[in-house]
């Protein structure tokens, strides 16, 4: 069935209240019933175990029975800052790195983005991504949703991030392999950024920009992976190498 997310202001005392999308999915698509019991996640940390009271359109209630901290979060704090790419990619993307544990997703705007679209269309955007941040998050069992950011250039992301901890870029035209620098990297860093251009990859002015920051760039083998390709793969090396894979 897998579990339910509520928001922490939700939680009054051991009643809970569902939103209209988990009263949707309570009541119309699983067709549970009051008196039935669920797991449900805050988003923080917390796990429930809630007795549903009650089911309409726009809310489900319930009583808590019990609470515990089951942690599912990766000890390795990871970013993603993904160029966009083309049609539903980015999708795609999110609900894989999600999956492995990603604990952020930034949308970049980077120069070869094919995809052009006015900001209230982003922000259209966004909110499907983290919708789909969400679905994955509930799917595989994570007890914190990765916070999809909103879409920014490459240059309104750099004067806003601070990059802390060790900071990557996937480039082509690297030679050093991921995996290499990975092995110099000590003591082990808490968190990662990592950059990755959308098809066609960064021009090479954005990888200069990117270095002047501090950001080392890395390759991925002798294969150049596809966009929606390369950021989970490396994710996933980055977990299994520093988190919990």
């Amino acid at each position: 069935m897998g579990k339910f997310h509520i928001r922490p202001e939700a939680i009054t005392g051991d009643r809970v209240i569902f939103d209209a999308q988990e009263a949707h999915h309570l009541g119309r698509v699983l067709r549970l019933r009051p008196g039935e019991v669920v797991q449900a996640v805050d988003g923080r940390g917390a796990e429930f175990t809630v007795r549903l009271e009650s089911l309409h359109a726009r809310e489900a209630v319930g009583r808590i029975l019990s609470r515990s901290d089951r942690s599912t979060e990766s000890p390795f704090d990871i970013t993603l800052a993904q160029g966009i790419p083309k049609g539903d990619k980015m999708e795609w993307i999110v609900k894989t790195v999600t999956e492995l544990g990603a604990a952020r997703i930034v949308p970049l705007l980077t120069e070869r983005v094919i995809v052009q679209l006015p900001l209230s269309r982003w922000r259209e955007r966004r909110r499907r991504w983290q919708r789909v941040a969400k679905e994955a998050a509930k799917q595989c069992g994570r007890s914190v949703i990765p916070a999809v950011e909103p879409v920014l250039t490459l240059d309104e992301f750099l004067a806003d991030d601070a990059l802390a901890g060790l900071a990557l870029c996937l480039w082509e035209g690297e030679r050093g392999d991921l995996g290499t620098i990975l092995d110099s990297v000590s003591p082990a860093p808490a968190s990662a950024l990592l950059v990755v251009g959308p098809e066609g990859g960064l021009a090479i002015k954005e990888v200069d920009l990117l270095r002047a920051r501090g950001v080392r760039t890395a390759g991925l083998g002798p294969r150049i992976l596809r966009t929606e390709t390369a950021g989970p793969v490396a994710v996933a090396l980055l977990q299994s190498r520093f988190g919990d894979l």
